[in-house]
């Protein structure tokens, strides 16, 4: 017999001998991992050796199948009726494998009789399989078999390969494999797989011609020659990624800019043979391109000038990382009216971003709607309130370490933008403190629905108070980090949000107590659906009872490192109003063993609960309510 392949392992060859049930049951579980057909067996072959003559060495001569020519092997094949029956030879051996998924679809001969219609429907199909090979897994023979198993149930239409096996990865081999047998692949992902080179890409651009989506990273071995192939061979590409690829750079670009004029997304990061001529034939050429990424390239004020002025249908945009870029840039990105259908623009770490040139964008950026600015350290209250009055449709504003940005900047940005600005977010603006302004002076910012301030140190209960008075219609509030604000700095904002209070997020404010918790329940029960007060150690069973009395919507509640005991579960448990479906009491070390009944209570309706480091709680007790709580997901 010839040998057998164990696709479900590392690929080792077992020794060929007659099957027995053992090496049927194999057989059959290789279906679970790999795309091979496997028909069932009437019954085993007969497992004691034919021996026709008394010559001791007949025994050991090889079946006479393994003296045909690989030519004769792939006549015999391609001339098998179905795409099941080409499975089943694919299983036999490594070699037999690899053979068959040397065929090409249009390598396949058809019947010739009435038959055809349905013998060959299930190969017809165009289909949708989706296959991910990582690390050890990844292999030219798991390729093979992918291949050529996928064939009769509709074809591979999306393949990612993420690292590779060290000692028999994937190599061109392996995609030759893919592109001889799925010719319906869409979409096709390599990271990290150094192995596969220019000469595998391009055979996917000979047998692929529908490929829509390719995703390279750290490919050092493919090229411009690989990518110019396929930019010839694959037309329909909408979406092209490249991260970390050493070898990449214009020529490749410049021919997917003239092959290409279905490409609508364009992602481009740490490319250092990436310049400007590749970048704004992109962008000149491409007149669907809706959504670009450029990210530590070198490039200079001239791509911004060609995105200003080309990227008439840019909806989203990322700027990341350009250090050759200088402030003239970004403000002729702005000024030359390109950008007319751009939604959502984020900026991080480019020193070109100042004062004069974030105006220039709000002026030249009529519909912006979303704007991200992060570590964009040359940005300042005057250029914010300048961005503000020019932005007339922005309803988010998100700034990141803008460390320039003080308590002034964003009291003018929230008077200027105040038409749709639904949410503003500051994340680590260490320059924003507490200063002294007559709020009534200032017009009110109705539109706001979310504010989030996450770990900006010098915003404390006198700058809350302000912004609650402010901005009356929150609903959405997150101030993780802000250890410095008290129960009498946040209840102003509670008191004066007239639509209600939907989720709020305190994370690290260990100031506050259960006064605040009992405020915030009594004048926002009705409409509270998110609480989370992690870290929060002076909150108590007292929080508990007003939350169990006060709140008729709330479905997720986090009391992590807060000081909750077994009773305060319990008045969870009874409270016939709640109906909880996530709840979080990590690191809550007085709750026990006793709380059990008051979990398997709650957990009518929990369906995620979070335990872990609840050192009084003990694995066996886990251990019983993960199989009484068996819709829920149980953290431990």
């Amino acid at each position: 017999m010839p040998t057998l392949v164990n696709y479900s392992g590392d690929d080792e060859l077992y020794p060929g001998s007659s099957f027995g049930p053992m090496d049927l049951g194999r057989l059959y579980t290789i279906g679970s991992n790999v795309d091979v057909y496997y028909p069932p067996n009437k019954r085993a072959r007969i497992s004691a050796p034919f021996i026709f003559n008394n010559h001791e060495h007949e025994k050991d001569q090889k079946p006479s199948v393994d003296t045909l020519p690989d030519e004769c092997l792939f006549e015999i094949f391609r001339r098998l009726p179905s795409a099941k029956e080409r499975s089943s030879c694919a299983c036999v051996s490594k070699k037999w494998l690899m053979l068959m998924s040397s065929i090409c679809k249009a390598e396949i001969e058809r019947p010739a009789s009435s038959d055809v219609e349905m013998v060959s429907s299930d190969e017809d199909q165009d289909g949708y399989l989706t296959r991910c090979l990582e690390g050890k897994k990844a292999t030219d023979v798991r390729l093979a078999a992918i291949a050529v198993g996928t064939s009769g149930r509709g074809g591979l239409g999306k393949l990612s390969i993420r690292g590779s096996n060290s000692v028999r990865g994937v190599t061109n081999l392996g995609l030759f494999a893919v592109a001889h047998g799925c010719p319906s692949l869409r979409s096709l992902s390599l990271w990290n797989v150094s192995s596969v080179g220019d000469e595998g890409l391009a055979e996917i651009a000979k047998g692929c011609h529908l490929l829509e989506k390719l995703d390279l990273c750290l490919s050092s071995s493919i090229s411009n020659k690989g990518l110019i192939a396929i930019a010839e061979g694959c037309p329909n590409l909408t979406t092209l990624n490249i991260e970390s690829c050493s070898k990449i750079g214009n020529e490749g670009l410049q021919a997917i800019a003239r092959c290409c004029p279905k490409l609508q997304s364009i992602s481009i990061k740490d490319c250092p043979l990436v310049g400007d001529h590749g970048v704004s034939s992109l962008l000149s050429s491409a007149s669907e391109l809706s959504r670009v990424k450029l990210q530590a390239l070198n490039i200079t004020d001239f791509s911004l000038a060609v995105v200003g002025h080309y990227g008439k249908a840019i909806t989203n945009l990322v700027l990341c990382g350009l250090r050759n870029v200088s402030e003239r840039g970004f403000w002729v990105m702005g000024v030359a009216q390109g950008l007319q259908k751009l939604v959502s623009l984020t900026i991080t770490s480019c020193r070109g971003v100042t004062d004069p040139s974030i105006e220039a964008l709000g002026k030249g950026c009529s519909n912006l709607k979303q704007m991200c600015l992060r570590k964009c350290c040359f940005v300042s209250d005057s250029g914010l309130i300048a961005f503000g009055k020019a932005a007339g449709s922005l309803e988010s504003l998100q700034l990141e370490e803008c460390n320039r940005v003080t308590q002034s900047g964003i009291i003018g940005a929230l008077s200027n933008i105040k038409p749709k600005l639904k949410s503003l977010t500051l994340v680590k603006c260490m320059g924003i403190k507490d200063i002294d302004v007559e709020v009534s002076m200032l017009s009110p910012c109705k539109s706001l629905r979310s504010l989030t301030i996450q770990n900006c140190p010098g915003f404390s209960s006198a700058s809350l108070a302000m912004v609650g008075k402010l901005c009356p219609q929150i609903q959405h509030v997150d101030l993780t980090g802000l250890y410095g604000i008290t129960d009498a700095g946040l209840l102003p904002l509670l008191e004066n949000c007239e639509a209600g209070l939907v989720k709020v997020n305190l994370t690290g404010c260990w100031n506050l107590t259960d006064s605040i918790v009992s405020a915030l329940a009594k004048l926002h029960g009705g409409t509270l659906e998110l609480l989370n007060l992690d870290g929060c150690w002076k909150i108590t069973d007292a929080s508990l009872v007003a939350i169990a009395d006060n709140c008729l919507l709330l479905n997720d509640l986090d009391v992590s490192k807060c000081a909750i005991t077994d009773a305060g579960v319990s008045i969870l448990s009874h409270a016939t109003q709640l109906s909880l479906q996530i709840l979080s009491l990590s690191g809550c070390s007085d709750v026990s063993n006793k709380s059990v009944p008051f979990l398997k209570k709650l957990g009518q309706t929990l369906l995620g609960l979070n335990l872990q480091h609840c050192s009084s709680i003990g694995s066996s007790t886990i251990d019983l309510l993960v199989e009484n709580l068996w819709r829920c997901d149980i953290l431990a």
